[in-house]
Parts: C-alpha cells; sequence; structure tokens
C-alpha cells in the first residue's frame, strides 16, 4: 500500500521564482489580464484595458474574430509547418509587430527596453511610441532588431523632424503615423478615476499602493516617469514632457495638429526616406487614398477601441481592403489578437501581419520581458497549432476558402 502511495503522490516542487510560479499559472492571454488587474493599481490596470465610453467597439474588436469561423480541410500533409512571412520587404518569422503603447514603464520599470529586447529575440518589428518612456536612442541601444517608430502629428513640426531624424540616425526601419487621434477619445474609465500620466498621488493612490505593494514597490525606485521623446535633445518650450502630472486629454488636444491632412504626406516623404505606415485606416476608401498616395502599408486599426466608439472593428475591414488595394499595398490588421489562431484569420482574410499591443503589456504586467516573451511564444505556437488544424502548412497557403463568417 505505501508503495502505492509513493508511486501516485508526487508533490511538485516549488518554484521560487515568483515570475516563473506566475507565468507557470496561465494558460492564454485572457490569464495574464487577470493576474494583471489584481497586481496593478485600478487606475494604472484600467489605462491599459479600458477603451472609449462605452467599449462596444472595444468588444467588438475581439468579437469579430469570434464571429469569422474556420473551413478546416484534412489530408493536406502538414508534417512541416513553415511561419515564415515577409513585411516591408524583409523576413518576417511569423506575422507579428508589436504595437506601440505610450507610458509601457506604468507596467513594469524596465517598460519600453523590455519589450523591445524580446521582440529582438523573437525577430519580430517593435513600434516604439512618440509618447514612450524610453527614448529612441535608449531602444536602440538595447536591441540591434527591427525597430519602427510611431509618430503623432505635433503642432510643432521642428520637434516632430528631430525626432524622424534621431529615429534615422537610431537605424529605426519606419515611421508608423497615428491618424485617428486629432483629438483623444473619452476614455471614461480613466475620467471616473481622475487619472493622470504619471498617476498623481492622493488618498486613493495610497490606498492603491498599499494594496499593490509590488508595483508600488518597483514604481518608487525606478526613475520618474516622463515622455522621454520631448525631453534632451528635442525639448521645446511649451511642449510638456509629462514629468509634471498631465490629463493625457489636455496634453494631447493642445499639443498635436488636428489638422493633420493627406497633403502632409508629401512632407514626411521629403524628411523621411524609409518606409511608412498609416495606422488608423478605417474605411476602404482611406485605404484606397493611401495606396494612391505612396505608402507602403496600412494599419487597419480603432487605436484599440480608445478612440472613437462605434468604429469598425479591424478584422471586418481586411478582406475589402484587400480587394481594393492588396495588390499595391501591405495591410496590417491591428486589434483584437489574444491568440495565434486570431492570426491566422487575419491572414486568412488578406493581411500580410497583425500587431498586438494590450496582449504583451499585460505581460509585462505579470512577468516583466519574460512575461513579453511568454506572450510572442504564446501566439507563435498558437499559430503553428492552428495552421496544421485547418490544414495549411504555410503562411502563404491560407485564404479566405479557410474561413467564413457565422
Amino acid at each position: 500500500m505505501l508503495r502505492t502511495l509513493r508511486s501516485v503522490l508526487r508533490f511538485r516542487r516549488f518554484e521560487l521564482d515568483p515570475v516563473a510560479r506566475r507565468l507557470s499559472r496561465v494558460a492564454c492571454v485572457e490569464d495574464l489580464r487577470r493576474v494583471a488587474r489584481r497586481r496593478l493599481p485600478g487606475g494604472v490596470f484600467d489605462y491599459i484595458d479600458g477603451g472609449a465610453e462605452d467599449e462596444r467597439t472595444l468588444a467588438r474588436n475581439t468579437g469579430a474574430f469570434e464571429r469569422l469561423e474556420f473551413r478546416p480541410r484534412i489530408l493536406r500533409d502538414v508534417g512541416e509547418l513553415r511561419t515564415e512571412t515577409s513585411l516591408l520587404g524583409a523576413p518576417l518569422p511569423f506575422p507579428l509587430v508589436l504595437a506601440p503603447t505610450g507610458f509601457t514603464r506604468m507596467a513594469h520599470p524596465e517598460g519600453e527596453l523590455a519589450v523591445a529586447r524580446a521582440a529582438a529575440r523573437a525577430g519580430l518589428p517593435y513600434t516604439l511610441s512618440t509618447l514612450s518612456t524610453r527614448s529612441i536612442e535608449e531602444v536602440a541601444a538595447v536591441s540591434r532588431g527591427r525597430r519602427w517608430f510611431q509618430v503623432y502629428v505635433w503642432r510643432d513640426r521642428g520637434l516632430l523632424k528631430e525626432m524622424l531624424e534621431r529615429a534615422a540616425a537610431a537605424g529605426y526601419e519606419a515611421i508608423v503615423i497615428t491618424v485617428d487621434t486629432p483629438m483623444l477619445g473619452r476614455r471614461e474609465r480613466d475620467v471616473r478615476r481622475g487619472f493622470t500620466l504619471p498617476p498623481k498621488l492622493g488618498l486613493d493612490t495610497l490606498l492603491a499602493g498599499a494594496l499593490h505593494p509590488g508595483w508600488t514597490w518597483s514604481f518608487l525606485r525606478a526613475e520618474p516617469i516622463a515622455f522621454a521623446n520631448v525631453v534632451g535633445p528635442s525639448g521645446r518650450d511649451g511642449v510638456g514632457d509629462g514629468s509634471d502630472p498631465v490629463a493625457l486629454a489636455d496634453y494631447i488636444n493642445t499639443q498635436f495638429d488636428p489638422a493633420l491632412s493627406w497633403s502632409d504626406i508629401g512632407w514626411f516623404r521629403s524628411v523621411w526616406d524609409g518606409p511608412i505606415v498609416l495606422k488608423g485606416v478605417q474605411s476602404v476608401d482611406d485605404a484606397r487614398l493611401a495606396a494612391d498616395a505612396g505608402v507602403e502599408a496600412v494599419a487597419l486599426s480603432n487605436h484599440g477601441g480608445r478612440q472613437l466608439d462605434g468604429a469598425p472593428p479591424p478584422l471586418e475591414l481586411v478582406a475589402p481592403v484587400a480587394d481594393a488595394v492588396g495588390d499595391r499595398i501591405e495591410i496590417l490588421c491591428d486589434g483584437g489578437i489574444r491568440r495565434g489562431s486570431d492570426i491566422v484569420k487575419a491572414v486568412a482574410l488578406g493581411a500580410r501581419a497583425c500587431m498586438v499591443g494590450r496582449a504583451y503589456l499585460y505581460g509585462l504586467a505579470v512577468g516583466g520581458e519574460r512575461g513579453v516573451d511568454w506572450v510572442i511564444d504564446h501566439l507563435h505556437e498558437g499559430m503553428r497549432r492552428t495552421l496544421g488544424l485547418v490544414g495549411a502548412s504555410r503562411v502563404d497557403q491560407l485564404g479566405p476558402e479557410f474561413v467564413r463568417w457565422r
């Protein structure tokens, strides 16, 4: 009897590493989201997780993938699976780009540096936000991988030109012009909490800090958070660097240029020699105009549901945009990606690759750099598995015949 008990009572070894312990208990991105919600103060989590107004678009971004089902084929020889593709003329191990996210160091002190290193290891492009908390040069110093620079269009074009020159000097491959933010959407979770960047201290934040000691201790030990690309070489009178608490809506509405138009693409061409991606395209008509303007790619995106509540889910735009301009321009699908199967669906409809932001922020909040690694590996493995299950051994075999709207 004792011999039988010993054979079945095998206890798992206790994991001393807290990050490894947390990551061992998650099976998907939604699990990471739940752990991140416990680890982060409410205002920080809601800033990362929330959307505009009633958050209908936020929900529809992920809901669109639920409505699109597979049409699997069988007996198709999937013994050797290949996820490689290309993007902007360079090879890509699988169709994924890490999207720009502002104030990343709120999730973890390493912030953009951790994300850039993880992306470089995986061979994926990492897009640094204009409103990053690590500078263009700091990120370039820790990553020899593919780096893109996301551009918000400032009223101060001198500041913007300097940023682009710095990005070019630091070896950034492409710029991503965000075109869906002439003004900031109303993010009501932030309104309810009176949330500012960086967070202001008050009774509510002191209580939140006490309830989240791990995050608080890391936040207090780290250097002050600021918009790293607006200080130093590109500092300007009247352009705040975010080191003092600001309401994000006020900051964007006073600093960003709402007069941005199609005629400005020519200005960008005059100051940037590399590829240009327009992020925030939300209609077939605008995708045609982007192709006419000669940009290399469009990112179909509604800013993760954080701008216009009621905007179309990007996944629903992929096929009509691919039909209209897919032979002239590369298409990225940004919004709602949570699994590798989501990437397969978007590529089957005509996307060249997908972008993820929230997913890796959840991983960063839970496990720092290793959390970002976990998300990338999870999406890659999920894509490989899905390819095999739908009956495609290579990315270039995917097409609309593999999916249908339910």
